[in-house]
């Protein structure tokens, strides 16, 4: 198979040898590697066009959906991931942390959630996903999420 890989690993320090490592498990496995790093753009466009092209060519999707820059997984994955689900592209997600998507938030906010008429809410009265997901719901139903990194998800991957 030929499996794009989501993530922000590609603004990591060390994103050449993470894509290489991830090249060469992938190998083992029997299946090719896409990565976002593998083309030569430079420009915004030309960068969104050959991701796009990736994905179009990719039989399946692996997504590192960590918390990046903030509490939530990078915007970019997220949309790589829903482009691929709008092809019909098996995706399967990695986290570290699979607990409940409520219980993270309350631990990164150092403060409980309130439950207030039924309802389950942040310090600003914001309401909270509360369906014992590890992700939004839009990430979390249509993909498959397994607790662990790219292995992991490599053998989830196969379970499908």
């Amino acid at each position: 198979m030929k499996i794009y890989l989501a993530g922000p690993d590609v603004f990591l320090p060390d994103a050449l040898a993470r894509a290489e490592a991830a090249r060469q498990l992938l190998a083992g496995h029997g299946h090719r590697a896409l990565i976002p790093l593998d083309n030569s753009e430079t420009t915004a466009a030309g960068i969104y066009r050959a991701n796009i092209a990736l994905l179009a060519d990719a039989d399946a999707v692996i997504a590192n959906l960590n918390p990046f820059r903030g509490f939530e997984p990078d915007s970019g994955t997220a949309f790589e991931v829903g482009y691929a689900l709008a092809l019909g592209k098996t995706v399967v997600g990695y986290v570290a942390d699979d607990r409940p998507q409520a219980d993270k938030l309350a631990d990164h906010l150092g403060a409980p959630l309130a439950h207030v008429d039924g309802r389950l809410l942040d310090a600003q009265q914001n309401a909270v996903e509360n369906f014992a997901l590890p992700l939004n719901l839009m990430l979390a139903i249509p993909c498959r999420i397994v607790r662990g990194g790219l292995e992991e998800a490599l053998q989830g991957l196969g379970g499908r």
